[in-house]
C-alpha cells in the first residue's frame, strides 16, 4: 500500500510539471505579445517565436508521454490489487482448511487412519498452492521492478524539464539584457554572455 501511494505522488509530481509547462507556455506567449509591441528586431522576435514552439511542441510531447505513463501505471497498480486479493484469499483458504483438519484431527482419534489420509491429501494441495504463490510472488516482484523502471523514467523527465527551464530562464536574461542596453557594441555584448 506504501509503494502505491509513492506512485501516486510521482504521478502527482508529474501532473504538476504538466501545469508547470502550460503556465511556462504562457508566459512565453505573454513574453512574445509583449516583444511585438516593444521595438525588438526581426531577427530576435523569429528567435523567440521558434523557442515557443519548440516549448510548445516538448510541452505535448511531455503530455502524451505522461497520458500513456500513467496508463502504464494504473495498469501495473490494477494488476497488483488483484494479485495481492487472490494472494490473500489462497492463504485464508488455506489457513482455514489446514485449522480445521487439525480440530478434527484432535477430537475425532477414532477417525485418525482417515484423517491421516485427508492430511496427506491438503499437504499434497498445501505444496500445489505454495507452487502457485511462488509464482504469483514472481510475478508481483517483475512489476515492482516495471514500476521502479516508469519511476526513474519520470525522474529523468522532471531532470529534463528542469534542465529546459534553466535555458529558457538563461533566454529571457539575455532578451532582457538586450533591451536594457541597445547601444551594447558587439565585443561588449560577447563578454556580457559569458558573464552570465
Amino acid at each position: 500500500m506504501a509503494d502505491w501511494r509513492t506512485h501516486s505522488l510521482v504521478h502527482q509530481q508529474l501532473q504538476d510539471v504538466v501545469l508547470t509547462q502550460q503556465q511556462q507556455i504562457r508566459r512565453f506567449g505573454q513574453t512574445i505579445k509583449q516583444r511585438e509591441v516593444e521595438s525588438v528586431s526581426r531577427e530576435e522576435f523569429d528567435v523567440v517565436v521558434k523557442e515557443l514552439e519548440n516549448e510548445r511542441l516538448e510541452h505535448a510531447k511531455t503530455k502524451a508521454l505522461l497520458f500513456k505513463e500513467s496508463e502504464k501505471l494504473q495498469f501495473a497498480l490494477g494488476e497488483i490489487e488483484i494479485l495481492m486479493k487472490q494472494l490473500d484469499r489462497e492463504k485464508k483458504a488455506f489457513e482455514n482448511a489446514l485449522g480445521s483438519i487439525k480440530n478434527k484431527a484432535l477430537k475425532e482419534s477414532t477417525k485418525n487412519d482417515k484423517l491421516k489420509s485427508k492430511c496427506n491429501e491438503i499437504e499434497h494441495q498445501m505444496e500445489k498452492q505454495d507452487d502457485i504463490l511462488s509464482r504469483k510472488e514472481g510475478q508481483i516482484e517483475e512489476l515492482y521492478q516495471l514500476l521502479a523502471k516508469q519511476k526513474d523514467t519520470l525522474k529523468q523527465q522532471v531532470a529534463d524539464f528542469e534542465i529546459q527551464k534553466q535555458q529558457d530562464a538563461y533566454i529571457a536574461r539575455v532578451l532582457k539584457e538586450k533591451k536594457r542596453k541597445p547601444t551594447q557594441t558587439l565585443g561588449e555584448r560577447a563578454n556580457s554572455t559569458l558573464t552570465v
